[in-house]
């Protein structure tokens, strides 16, 4: 074999050189590479001049009581020495931390406090405060105007809503003249026309005029103030056509409701059916409105702590047969009653009345659950 046979088989034979970058192996010449790599490179040089612009204004620029925007969280959170962490973030992490907000029974959907009061719950730990980032008192830490609004947790500078609840915030009892708030007629309580003459055993605070009202319009009228209450199911059942009508209520006794209805289902009661007979009454509704009869001077009712409740989970409109005698009678009425007894052994700090009633025209059984700060237990009227 000649030589230049020989060069030329090893030419055939030889195996190419890798491509030197990934724009040879695009048939790109390396003029034209030169011009990529330098472009690329530029684009990445503008974004980090961008991004860290944008940080730094951010920082310079603070935005007041405004809400801020994600980039502004975004940044912040970045160069924040107190930048939360991401357990912080996590819905499981804010049922942890609010649990105080849903009481002893764990369903509460409201809190109900007076504009300008703090937000401020022991359960939530240092670094982190609830806010209403909807109103205008934003990042203030205190209840804004009368109104429902979302609350949230903020830690360091991020935020994040506490779902399926509310804040209530009520109007001042100074709004109520001549025994009206608006067109609403409520009436006075005995502690602003002259003495009360309380039950000595009783908390004094508890049977004192109320500090406000929720305003309750026909567009908020479904709150819930918990897992099977809502803002309707308490109103006073009077004034039909005046909106907005206005409302007292004791998250305690709602909470007390909640573990009265967990108390039944664990016994195996269908609870599904629980209605509000008669939840707020306004003074002027307690003493003269609807059926007086069996009314007490001092009803829990007017205080918003009390409420009278049968359950119907078989839609029939009258009390269910809870104790399986095939009968409807007050007895069914007393089931209810010891399953508010466990709770009130259970939980002393709720104790309060609870009064069974039979049947009479226009209403079946029903019991009275109150939480007035001493037991007391009756059958029939006069009691609540």
């Amino acid at each position: 074999m000649t030589n230049d046979a020989t060069a030329s088989s090893d030419h055939i034979l030889a195996i190419p050189a890798p491509v030197e970058s990934r724009w040879h192996r695009a048939g790109v010449t390396p003029r034209t590479e030169r011009i990529l790599s330098l472009a690329g490179n530029a684009i990445v040089v503008l974004l980090a001049i961008g991004w860290t612009w944008t940080i730094v204004d951010e920082r310079a620029h603070p935005l007041g009581n405004s809400r801020p925007t994600v980039t502004a969280q975004i940044a912040a959170a970045l160069t924040s020495t107190n930048a939360p962490t991401a357990a912080y973030l996590t819905d499981a992490s804010l049922q942890a931390l609010t649990g105080e907000l849903r009481g002893t029974s764990g369903k509460l959907r409201a809190q109900i406090q007076t504009a300008g009061s703090p937000l401020a719950v022991d359960s939530i730990p240092d670094g982190a405060t609830l806010t209403v980032p909807e109103s205008e008192s934003s990042g203030s830490a205190v209840a804004p105007k009368a109104g429902i609004w979302k609350l949230a947790v903020a830690v360091g500078n991020a935020i994040k809503p506490i779902t399926d609840f509310n804040l209530i915030s009520i109007r001042p009892r100074s709004d109520k003249q001549n025994g009206r708030v608006g067109l609403y007629y409520i009436g006075n309580w005995p502690g602003e026309t002259g003495p009360v003459n309380a039950p000595a055993k009783a908390p004094a605070a508890r049977y004192q005029p109320p500090s406000g009202f929720i305003e309750v319009t026909q567009q908020n009228a479904d709150t819930k103030l918990s897992e099977h209450f809502k803002l309707r199911d308490f109103l006073t059942h009077d004034q039909p056509n005046v909106w907005p009508k206005y409302l007292v209520i004791e998250m305690r006794n709602v909470d007390k409701l909640e573990l009265v209805l967990t108390d039944l289902a664990a016994h195996g009661v269908d609870i599904s059916g629980v209605h509000v007979m008669s939840g707020f009454r306004t003074p002027q509704y307690n003493k003269g409105g609807g059926n007086t009869g069996g009314r007490a001077g001092l009803s829990r009712h007017m205080y918003g702590d009390a409420a009278d409740i049968f359950i119907d989970s078989d839609g029939n409109g009258t009390m269910d047969d809870l104790n399986h005698d095939g009968r409807i009678t007050i007895d069914d009425s007393r089931v209810i009653l010891q399953a508010l007894d466990r709770v009130e052994a259970a939980h002393p700090e709720l104790v309060g009345g609870g009064g069974v009633y039979p049947a009479e025209s226009g209403h079946g059984p029903f019991i009275h659950i109150d939480s007035r700060g001493y037991r007391a237990r009756w059958v029939g009227s006069g009691g609540g």
